[in-house]
Formats: structure tokens, C-alpha cells, sequence
């Protein structure tokens, strides 16, 4: 199949849509299908109406149709405009009246936290057998915590220290990013929705 989109003009669509665009840091969980049908997990980080990034387990190729049902937002649709460590940027074909209506979207999700709005309940909690586990920050730093309780897309932990929002770390095997505080510690969010099987093998849920 020939290739919907030359790479030179991928390169002027993508300066096109971060110029006429603003883009928003928030964290997103859904799926995404590729050209062959296969369907993975996904986090998008980064988006505005024309464009969003995500981190994915494969990446397809550049100009490669996508189709992603995203958290909160539904179906998304476009063509992959460029690629990175983990992941790819994908534009967002919508009409003038829906890209309106996701750049409301995306600034109301951006926000949520800072307007201290209830933490989205998406997937149920459970709470482990074995609450004790271990954080690792990017800088290397390492901190025994105990875990609250845990869900296919998250956790809440209790910390002696408390990162800031946005803060990258592991725990186990599993990257998320501090999407709340509280008292005693901090909730967070996975880069990849996980399976049941994933909590059981890492934590001894």
C-alpha cells in the first residue's frame, strides 16, 4: 500500500499542528489499533486537537493509520507523524466543531487536578496481600512504601517523602507518573494500563 502521507510533508504537518494548536501535558489511558489490526495499550502524555504522543509497547510507521479509543475521549483517529524512544506522535483528524469540542475536553482534564476534583475511579481498587514494595525515581533514588491499594491503572502509596506532581518513577517493574498527594504519601498513575496477571507477578496481589 502506498504511503498516505510523504515524510517531507509529515514534517510540515507536524509544525503546522503545534503551531496552530496548543498542547497540553496530561495523562491518558486507552487502546490503539494499527494498519494489521493488532491493538495495544497506550498512554498518551502530551495532545492538543490536531496531534497527540503516546507511549506504546509497538510503534508503527510513519504514515501508518491509527485508530485509538482513549479514557474520556473516545475514538481518535489520524496517521502516525513521527516517531520516539517508546512510543510515537499521532495526528488527529476530527472535524472544525469536534476539535472544539476536545480542546474543551483537554483543558478540562489538564485541570482536573489542580481543581481538586475526585480522582478518576475507572477500574476497581484492590488491596494487596503484600503491601510492602519499592519506588525508584529517574535519578535513581530508591524508597520502601506501602501500597495502599492498587488498580489495573494505578496506585496509592504511602511515602515518608513526596514527589511532585508529574514525577516519573517505577514501582516493581511498572513506570507511572505522581498524579496526586495526600497526607500520607502520593497516588499514581501506570504508563500502561496493566492486567491482573501483571499485579499478581509484581506485587503478590
Amino acid at each position: 500500500m502506498q504511503q498516505a502521507i510523504a515524510k517531507n510533508q509529515l514534517k510540515d504537518l507536524v509544525s503546522d499542528t503545534e503551531k496552530e494548536f496548543s498542547r497540553v501535558d496530561l495523562t491518558l489511558f486507552g487502546r490503539y489499533m494499527l494498519e494489521n489490526h493488532q491493538e495495544f495499550p497506550c498512554q498518551i502524555f502530551d495532545m492538543s486537537p490536531g496531534s497527540a504522543a503516546m507511549i506504546t509497547p509497538v510503534s508503527g510507521a510513519v504514515g501508518e493509520r491509527v485508530v485509538a479509543y482513549v479514557d474520556h475521549l473516545g475514538r481518535i483517529e489520524g496517521n502516525i507523524l513521527r516517531l520516539f524512544g517508546g512510543g510515537f506522535a499521532m495526528s488527529v483528524k476530527a472535524t472544525t466543531s469536534k476539535r472544539d469540542k476536545l480542546a474543551a475536553k483537554l483543558t478540562w482534564l489538564a485541570n482536573r487536578h489542580e481543581l481538586n476534583l475526585p480522582e478518576d475511579r475507572r477500574h476497581e481498587r484492590i488491596a494487596p496481600r503484600s503491601r510492602a514494595g519499592v519506588i525508584r525515581l529517574e535519578d535513581g533514588r530508591v524508597y520502601q512504601t506501602k501500597i495502599v491499594d492498587l488498580s489495573l491503572s494505578g496506585a496509592a502509596l504511602e511515602l515518608s517523602v513526596k514527589p511532585a506532581i508529574g514525577t516519573v518513577l517505577w514501582l516493581g517493574n511498572m513506570r507511572g507518573r505522581v498524579v496526586r498527594q495526600f497526607d500520607e504519601g502520593v497516588a499514581i498513575e501506570f504508563a500502561i494500563v496493566q492486567t491482573r496477571n501483571s499485579l499478581e507477578g509484581f506485587l503478590g496481589a
